[in-house]
């Protein structure tokens, strides 16, 4: 009888012992995806007019005006685009801009 009890206890450990690792693996999974979002939000919101930018489609170009969810970006001589403030990936930054 004893080893009975014994061995539903072990079942019940084993089946919920992977729900629990599954469980973690979302949270952390979930927790470093916000942390992303916050991160690139964040530069979003740090851009401003005369910063270099890279757009999600890979054009480069200069930050000539900021509007409410929208960048006015100069990519070439009497060429401006509008693009979504979501569709630039990143800021080149000062110190990339002086070793190039």
């Amino acid at each position: 009888m004893e080893g009975q009890s014994g061995d539903g206890l072990k079942q019940m450990i084993f089946g919920i012992g992977p729900i629990i690792i599954i469980m973690v693996m979302i949270f952390l999974l979930f927790r470093s995806q916000q942390k992303e979002t916050k991160k690139r939000q964040e530069m979003i919101s740090k851009i401003k007019t005369g910063d270099k930018v890279v757009t999600a489609g890979g054009i480069h170009g200069i930050i000539t005006n900021v509007k409410e969810n929208t960048f006015i970006v100069k990519i070439a001589d009497n060429v401006k685009i509008e693009v979504n403030k979501t569709g630039v990936s990143t800021v080149i930054e000062k110190d990339e801009k002086e070793n190039k």
